[in-house]
């Protein structure tokens, strides 16, 4: 199960931003963060106050990612060749439950790290239930042909509030995905901005 036990709307709420682009979120109607004071009106931020804005929206995008996860995938990052920005991001869309997530195959993300350690997805034809498993272009993602029929999987499939990107060959009368590459950010259809210079920012401080 999820670790999320309080409403994940709340994320919207607090950030003023509906950051998965669901068309439930509750910043559609209001745009002012939860509770008796959230409309208050908000002081500007300092420098660390918006790098961390920026971090705690990239890393609640994703889910239930605790912040040792978050800050080992960064150091990832750091460890690898090139921007590390551009290598956060490509860590981050790696993972099993984002690329099933990204090819439609649920609705939210946090139904595919729910959907992944429930035991319904194989990677290159064996059964892997770890959300968080990193992939490698060329790698195939299949749903378990048990799992084939349920009902949330083919109402995902036929969402039209998103689209699967480039860098994912999904097939949908298959349930089967290919992860092609490793996107770069500006691949990553996020709904909302997203600043992962100001998250690097943030832990380089």
């Amino acid at each position: 199960m999820s670790k999320r036990i309080t409403s994940k709307y709340k994320i919207d709420r607090r950030m003023g931003e509906n950051i998965w682009g669901r068309p439930k979120s509750p910043v559609n109607r209001r745009e002012y963060g939860p509770g008796e004071h959230g409309q208050r009106r908000k002081g500007k931020l300092s420098d660390f106050g918006v790098q961390l804005r920026a971090k705690q929206k990239l890393k609640g995008y994703y889910g239930s990612i605790s912040e040792k996860q978050f800050r080992r995938i960064y150091a990832e990052a750091v460890r690898q060749r090139g921007d590390t920005s551009e290598n956060l991001i490509g860590l981050l869309e790696s993972r099993l439950d984002a690329l099933v997530y990204r090819a439609k195959f649920v609705a939210t993300v946090f139904a595919a790290r729910q959907f992944v350690n429930h035991g319904h997805v194989k990677v290159n034809g064996q059964r892997v239930n770890i959300p968080s498993y990193v992939c490698n272009p060329g790698d195939l993602i299949e749903i378990r042909d048990r799992s084939k029929q349920l009902a949330f999987v083919l109402e995902a499939t036929q969402l039209a509030e998103r689209d699967v990107p480039e860098y994912i060959d999904a097939d949908h009368s298959k349930l089967t995905a290919t992860y092609v590459r490793k996107p770069a950010f500006g691949d990553v259809p996020y709904p909302v901005h997203m600043e992962p210079n100001l998250v690097v920012e943030y832990y380089s401080r």
